[in-house]
Protein backbone atom coordinates (compact mmCIF):
# COMPACT_ATOMS: atom_id res chain seq x y z
CA UNK A 1 0.00 0.00 0.00
CA UNK A 2 1.21 3.44 -1.07
CA UNK A 3 0.00 6.56 0.79
CA UNK A 4 -1.75 9.15 -1.06
CA UNK A 5 0.73 12.43 -0.71
CA UNK A 6 -2.33 15.01 -1.59
CA UNK A 7 -5.62 13.57 -1.30
CA UNK A 8 -8.50 15.71 -2.21
CA UNK A 9 -10.12 17.77 0.20
CA UNK A 10 -13.11 17.79 -1.23
CA UNK A 11 -15.85 18.62 2.10
CA UNK A 12 -19.98 17.64 2.11
CA UNK A 13 -20.55 21.27 2.31
CA UNK A 14 -19.11 21.61 -1.34
CA UNK A 15 -21.27 19.03 -2.49
CA UNK A 16 -24.29 20.08 -4.13
CA UNK A 17 -27.59 18.28 -4.83
CA UNK A 18 -28.77 14.51 -3.76
CA UNK A 19 -29.34 15.47 -0.16
CA UNK A 20 -31.18 12.38 0.42
CA UNK A 21 -28.15 10.23 -1.02
CA UNK A 22 -25.83 11.77 1.10
CA UNK A 23 -27.68 11.75 4.16
CA UNK A 24 -28.13 7.79 3.72
CA UNK A 25 -24.51 7.83 3.33
CA UNK A 26 -23.68 9.90 6.27
CA UNK A 27 -25.48 8.01 8.85
CA UNK A 28 -24.34 4.46 7.08
CA UNK A 29 -20.67 6.03 8.02
CA UNK A 30 -22.15 7.36 11.44
CA UNK A 31 -23.43 3.97 12.30
CA UNK A 32 -20.16 2.22 11.73
CA UNK A 33 -17.70 4.45 13.24
CA UNK A 34 -20.22 4.09 16.66
CA UNK A 35 -19.37 0.88 16.61
CA UNK A 36 -22.80 -0.14 15.03
CA UNK A 37 -23.05 -3.03 11.99
CA UNK A 38 -22.74 -0.82 8.58
CA UNK A 39 -23.81 -1.64 5.33
CA UNK A 40 -21.29 -1.90 2.11
CA UNK A 41 -22.74 0.44 -0.35
CA UNK A 42 -22.96 1.11 -3.84
CA UNK A 43 -23.36 4.29 -5.18
CA UNK A 44 -24.44 4.18 -8.90
CA UNK A 45 -25.35 6.66 -11.18
CA UNK A 46 -24.21 8.85 -14.36
CA UNK A 47 -20.81 10.16 -14.16
CA UNK A 48 -19.94 13.66 -12.73
CA UNK A 49 -23.31 13.60 -10.35
CA UNK A 50 -20.44 13.35 -7.13
CA UNK A 51 -20.59 9.94 -6.43
CA UNK A 52 -16.78 9.67 -5.99
CA UNK A 53 -16.65 12.87 -4.72
CA UNK A 54 -19.37 11.49 -1.69
CA UNK A 55 -16.67 9.34 -0.99
CA UNK A 56 -13.99 10.92 -0.32
CA UNK A 57 -15.94 14.17 1.97
CA UNK A 58 -17.20 11.15 3.89
CA UNK A 59 -13.27 10.27 4.78
CA UNK A 60 -12.33 13.95 5.01
CA UNK A 61 -15.28 14.55 7.57
CA UNK A 62 -14.55 12.14 9.97
CA UNK A 63 -11.19 11.77 9.80
CA UNK A 64 -10.17 12.82 13.01
CA UNK A 65 -12.42 10.41 14.00
CA UNK A 66 -10.42 7.54 12.68
CA UNK A 67 -11.35 7.02 9.86
CA UNK A 68 -9.22 5.91 7.30
CA UNK A 69 -9.72 4.34 3.57
CA UNK A 70 -8.05 2.83 1.30
CA UNK A 71 -8.57 2.50 -2.64
CA UNK A 72 -8.44 -0.65 -4.38
CA UNK A 73 -8.02 -0.68 -8.09
CA UNK A 74 -10.35 -3.25 -10.21
CA UNK A 75 -7.27 -4.82 -11.10
CA UNK A 76 -6.12 -6.06 -7.61
CA UNK A 77 -9.68 -7.42 -6.47
CA UNK A 78 -8.25 -10.70 -6.06
CA UNK A 79 -6.17 -9.54 -3.12
CA UNK A 80 -9.25 -8.04 -1.77
CA UNK A 81 -9.53 -10.90 1.20
CA UNK A 82 -5.99 -10.42 1.78
CA UNK A 83 -6.03 -6.46 2.28
CA UNK A 84 -9.42 -7.08 4.32
CA UNK A 85 -7.49 -9.69 6.05
CA UNK A 86 -4.82 -7.72 7.51
CA UNK A 87 -6.96 -4.12 8.22
CA UNK A 88 -8.49 -6.46 10.66
CA UNK A 89 -5.58 -6.30 12.83
CA UNK A 90 -5.28 -2.65 13.01
CA UNK A 91 -7.48 -0.65 15.75
CA UNK A 92 -9.17 2.18 13.05
CA UNK A 93 -12.07 1.99 11.14
CA UNK A 94 -12.00 1.62 6.98
CA UNK A 95 -13.41 1.93 3.85
CA UNK A 96 -12.22 -0.16 1.10
CA UNK A 97 -12.65 2.39 -1.57
CA UNK A 98 -13.30 0.67 -5.08
CA UNK A 99 -13.90 3.48 -7.86
CA UNK A 100 -15.74 2.99 -11.01
CA UNK A 101 -16.21 -0.66 -10.33
CA UNK A 102 -17.43 -2.82 -13.50
CA UNK A 103 -17.01 -6.23 -14.83
CA UNK A 104 -17.02 -8.03 -18.65
CA UNK A 105 -17.71 -11.20 -19.59
CA UNK A 106 -16.00 -13.80 -18.36
CA UNK A 107 -14.54 -11.55 -15.90
CA UNK A 108 -14.34 -13.56 -12.92
CA UNK A 109 -12.20 -11.49 -10.47
CA UNK A 110 -15.99 -10.54 -8.87
CA UNK A 111 -15.65 -13.81 -6.71
CA UNK A 112 -13.58 -12.04 -4.53
CA UNK A 113 -15.05 -9.09 -3.94
CA UNK A 114 -18.34 -11.34 -3.38
CA UNK A 115 -16.70 -13.48 -1.07
CA UNK A 116 -15.98 -10.51 1.19
CA UNK A 117 -19.26 -8.79 0.50
CA UNK A 118 -21.46 -11.43 1.71
CA UNK A 119 -20.94 -15.61 1.45
CA UNK A 120 -17.43 -16.61 1.73
CA UNK A 121 -16.04 -18.75 4.44
CA UNK A 122 -14.53 -15.73 6.41
CA UNK A 123 -16.96 -12.99 7.48
CA UNK A 124 -15.97 -8.67 6.80
CA UNK A 125 -14.13 -7.33 9.41
CA UNK A 126 -15.87 -5.38 11.84
CA UNK A 127 -13.37 -2.42 11.10
CA UNK A 128 -14.28 -2.31 7.35
CA UNK A 129 -16.68 -1.77 5.14
CA UNK A 130 -16.50 -1.55 1.30
CA UNK A 131 -17.80 1.50 -0.88
CA UNK A 132 -18.00 0.99 -4.60
CA UNK A 133 -18.73 3.12 -7.29
CA UNK A 134 -20.06 2.69 -10.36
CA UNK A 135 -21.92 3.41 -13.69
CA UNK A 136 -24.11 0.42 -13.90
CA UNK A 137 -26.35 -0.92 -11.74
CA UNK A 138 -25.43 -4.76 -12.21
CA UNK A 139 -21.80 -3.81 -12.73
CA UNK A 140 -21.72 -5.91 -15.86
CA UNK A 141 -20.26 -4.66 -19.10
CA UNK A 142 -21.62 -6.19 -21.67
CA UNK A 143 -19.52 -6.56 -25.03
CA UNK A 144 -20.55 -7.14 -28.50
CA UNK A 145 -18.98 -10.90 -28.24
CA UNK A 146 -21.34 -11.39 -25.15
CA UNK A 147 -24.34 -10.29 -26.81
CA UNK A 148 -23.45 -13.16 -29.65
CA UNK A 149 -22.19 -16.18 -27.32
CA UNK A 150 -23.74 -18.59 -25.72
CA UNK A 151 -27.09 -17.75 -24.38
CA UNK A 152 -26.86 -20.07 -20.98
CA UNK A 153 -23.46 -18.86 -20.08
CA UNK A 154 -24.54 -15.67 -20.60
CA UNK A 155 -27.13 -15.58 -18.85
CA UNK A 156 -25.26 -17.19 -15.94
CA UNK A 157 -22.51 -14.54 -16.17
CA UNK A 158 -25.34 -11.38 -15.98
CA UNK A 159 -26.97 -13.56 -12.95
CA UNK A 160 -23.58 -13.69 -10.89
CA UNK A 161 -22.96 -9.76 -11.72
CA UNK A 162 -26.32 -8.92 -10.79
CA UNK A 163 -26.17 -11.19 -7.58
CA UNK A 164 -22.76 -9.67 -6.20
CA UNK A 165 -24.70 -6.02 -7.04
CA UNK A 166 -27.06 -7.43 -4.60
CA UNK A 167 -24.71 -7.97 -1.98
CA UNK A 168 -24.10 -4.26 -0.78
CA UNK A 169 -26.45 -3.63 1.95
CA UNK A 170 -27.27 -0.50 0.35
CA UNK A 171 -27.40 1.28 -3.36
CA UNK A 172 -27.46 5.00 -3.68
CA UNK A 173 -28.71 6.06 -7.12
CA UNK A 174 -27.31 9.52 -8.49
CA UNK A 175 -28.93 10.52 -11.54
CA UNK A 176 -28.57 13.71 -14.15
CA UNK A 177 -30.11 16.48 -12.53
CA UNK A 178 -32.76 18.35 -14.74
CA UNK A 179 -32.30 21.94 -15.89
CA UNK A 180 -33.88 23.35 -13.12
CA UNK A 181 -31.70 21.44 -10.24
CA UNK A 182 -28.78 21.70 -12.44
CA UNK A 183 -28.82 25.65 -12.60
CA UNK A 184 -29.87 25.41 -8.31
CA UNK A 185 -26.33 23.45 -8.20
CA UNK A 186 -24.54 26.52 -10.10
CA UNK A 187 -26.49 28.94 -8.06
CA UNK A 188 -25.32 27.46 -4.61
CA UNK A 189 -21.55 27.13 -5.81
CA UNK A 190 -21.78 30.64 -6.92
CA UNK A 191 -23.05 31.74 -3.64
CA UNK A 192 -20.26 29.51 -2.00
CA UNK A 193 -17.94 31.78 -3.88
CA UNK A 194 -19.14 35.01 -3.26
CA UNK A 195 -19.56 35.63 -7.50
CA UNK A 196 -20.57 38.79 -8.10
CA UNK A 197 -22.41 38.79 -11.28
CA UNK A 198 -26.18 39.16 -12.67
CA UNK A 199 -28.22 35.96 -12.00
CA UNK A 200 -29.30 35.74 -15.60
CA UNK A 201 -26.45 36.12 -17.41
CA UNK A 202 -25.16 33.21 -14.95
CA UNK A 203 -27.84 31.01 -15.43
CA UNK A 204 -27.62 31.57 -19.15
CA UNK A 205 -23.86 31.07 -19.40
CA UNK A 206 -24.51 28.34 -17.43
CA UNK A 207 -27.15 26.52 -19.39
CA UNK A 208 -24.64 27.28 -22.43
CA UNK A 209 -21.32 25.78 -20.98
CA UNK A 210 -23.89 22.42 -20.32
CA UNK A 211 -25.53 22.55 -24.16
CA UNK A 212 -22.28 22.54 -25.28
CA UNK A 213 -20.93 19.47 -23.02
CA UNK A 214 -23.76 17.55 -24.19
CA UNK A 215 -25.14 17.17 -19.97
CA UNK A 216 -25.97 19.20 -17.20
CA UNK A 217 -23.95 17.38 -14.19
CA UNK A 218 -22.55 18.65 -11.07
CA UNK A 219 -19.35 18.50 -12.21
CA UNK A 220 -20.04 20.51 -15.50
CA UNK A 221 -20.95 22.98 -13.28
CA UNK A 222 -18.10 23.17 -10.95
CA UNK A 223 -16.20 23.59 -13.60
CA UNK A 224 -18.27 26.49 -15.59
CA UNK A 225 -18.48 28.26 -11.69
CA UNK A 226 -14.43 28.25 -11.74
CA UNK A 227 -14.26 29.10 -15.68
CA UNK A 228 -16.68 32.06 -14.06
CA UNK A 229 -14.85 32.96 -11.42
CA UNK A 230 -11.63 33.50 -13.40
CA UNK A 231 -13.08 35.85 -16.39
CA UNK A 232 -14.96 37.26 -13.67
CA UNK A 233 -11.91 38.46 -11.97
CA UNK A 234 -10.47 39.60 -15.63
CA UNK A 235 -13.28 41.59 -15.64
CA UNK A 236 -14.97 39.61 -18.77
CA UNK A 237 -18.09 39.05 -20.10
CA UNK A 238 -19.64 35.29 -18.65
Amino acid sequence: MLPVEHPDPIRLSNLKGYEYQRRIAVDNTRAFLDGFEANNMLLYGDRGTGKSSTVKALLNEYAAEGLRMVEMPKEYLRQLPDLTGHLSKVPMKFIVFIDDLSFSDGDDSFAALKAVLEGGLASRPANVVIYATSNRRHLLRETFSAREGDEVHRADTVQEAASLSDRFGLTLTFLMPDKQRFLDIVEQLAADRGLKADRRALLDAAERWALERGARSPRYARQFIADAQARLSRGEPL
